[in-house]
């Protein structure tokens, strides 16, 4: 016999399989992707890449590239308008140093990371543009290269950018109440040291674009990203169009993650188009996805943490320093953000790095730079939790809603429950209910 419960009828999409919009062309094929984009008189590009991970570029030879019967353009980073090496605010969001963006483009006087694009061409078919690349010469003077932040900061080691003094493009420091006196008011105190690896996206879908510099100025992109204003604002920056100039198309995407919210292609693909007339598309093979574009950071983290035996926390120390890539972000000032976001500690002191490395130039991956903060901050507290063996106690007592009216009330409640019922041993199980209770009380309104 078939029973229902009465009250899951007063939702109207809960408990319900909507179909997805977009399913039918999915699975049909009728969905288009970057790639698949086709116009009359369609060029295909490619891209020249560094195969060293710091070297100066001592001169560019294209004179035979451009002999080439299939080939319709070939441009470098002489073909971009010069910028200024400074941050300005043009578009929405975050200051952008042009030149650093050009430069992460096509590399100019050097190239800093293996991968790192130097030409560009298009040619009749993708075979001819590939044979093109051979045919360019490159000269580099190599140079010494780094790739952790341990080797980057290093008394003597070789600057990316000569105007940020150990390869430390920004320091960032918060100091809340007295650290010292913190410590000393705790029972017990848990330092540990982490380091986590550069990690890619991984997308199922590479980069590509398609471009077409139309004869009255006209700009068009197709390609795939997660947000196509910033696509269309960028590229009209490094080519010094306007931006009402430029439309960008959405493809579908394939998977970003965070991955696909800058420019790579976009800018190579309208000026080859511009030269040679005729649209360019461009698409990355995976080993270029790899190389040349951006993952998140990776970092070492020191964080120590003092506790009182009934669970307080009565200080948090961090020291924080983020890989950047090639040139500057802001990866180290998330990560200071987070490393303490969660917890009421009256005594706080916070140091965090951006570091310069050899590598491509990191970009957001899922909440960009609060994963590793946070599996340092909460390691510790595990640590702690153990060591106290009152775990629970210690998450109720850091456990700080915003709102008074709630704050009270729910930490009896979590009391009450956890201290009538057996306490769970397990650290990670009192976490998880703790974080159930918790909700189902707020949505109760207290």
């Amino acid at each position: 016999m078939t029973t229902t419960d009465s009250k899951a009828k007063e939702f109207s999409s809960v408990g319900d399989r909507p179909v997805r919009h977009d399913g039918y062309d999915k699975v049909t094929g009728k969905a288009l992707y970057g790639a698949d984009v086709l116009l009359p008189g369609l060029l295909h590009g490619k891209v020249l890449r560094s195969p060293h991970a710091h070297a100066k570029i001592k001169k560019i030879d294209i004179s035979k590239a451009i002999a080439h019967s299939d080939v319709k353009a070939v441009i470098t980073a002489a073909d971009f308008p010069e910028q200024e090496n400074k941050s300005v605010s043009l578009i929405p969001g975050p200051p952008i140093n042009l030149k650093q963006q050009t430069d992460n483009i096509l590399a100019n006087e050097k190239v800093l990371y293996k991968g790192h694009a130097v030409a560009a061409v298009a040619a009749s078919s993708m075979h001819a543009a590939e044979e093109a690349l051979d045919l360019i010469e490159v000269e580099y003077e190599t140079l010494p290269h780094v790739s952790t932040v341990e080797s980057a900061i290093a008394d003597g080691a070789y600057l990316l950018h000569d105007e940020y003094e150990n390869n430390v493009a920004n320091h960032d420091r918060l100091e809340i109440g007295n650290i010292e006196q913190g410590f000393q008011q705790a029972d017990h105190i848990i330092e540990r040291e982490f380091r986590t690896s550069t990690v890619h996206q991984g997308y199922i879908e590479p980069h590509s674009a398609t471009g077409w510099w139309t004869q009255d100025g006209r700009i068009t992109v197709w390609g795939s990203s997660q947000g196509h204003f910033q696509i269309r604002d960028r590229t009209s920056l490094v080519l010094g169009v306007p931006y009402s100039s430029i439309k960008v198309v959405p493809m579908e995407i394939g998977g970003g993650f965070g991955g696909k919210t800058t420019i790579y292609l976009e800018p190579l693909a309208v000026k080859l188009s511009q030269k040679a007339d005729r649209p360019v598309k461009m698409v990355m093979t995976r080993d270029e996805v790899f190389r040349a574009t951006g993952p998140t950071p990776g970092t070492k983290i020191h964080v120590k943490i003092g506790v009182k035996n009934n669970g307080e926390i009565t200080a948090g120390k961090a020291w924080l320093a983020y890989e950047s890539g090639a040139f500057p972000g802001s990866w180290a000032k998330l990560g200071k953000w987070c490393v303490f976001a969660c917890y009421n500690i009256p005594n706080i002191q916070i140091e965090a790095l951006e570091v310069l490395v050899n590598k491509p130039v990191n970009i957001a991956y899922r909440a960009p730079s609060a994963p590793m903060a946070a599996f340092a901050t909460e390691t510790v507290l595990d640590q702690i939790a153990k060591k106290i063996k009152k775990p629970i106690h210690l998450y109720i007592n850091l456990f700080q809603p915003t709102s008074p009216n709630l704050r009270e009330p729910l930490k009896k409640i979590l009391r009450k429950f956890f201290l009538k019922n057996t306490l769970p041993t397990n650290n990670a199980n009192a976490k998880i209910i703790l974080i159930i209770v918790g909700f189902k009380y707020m949505k109760m309104g207290f």
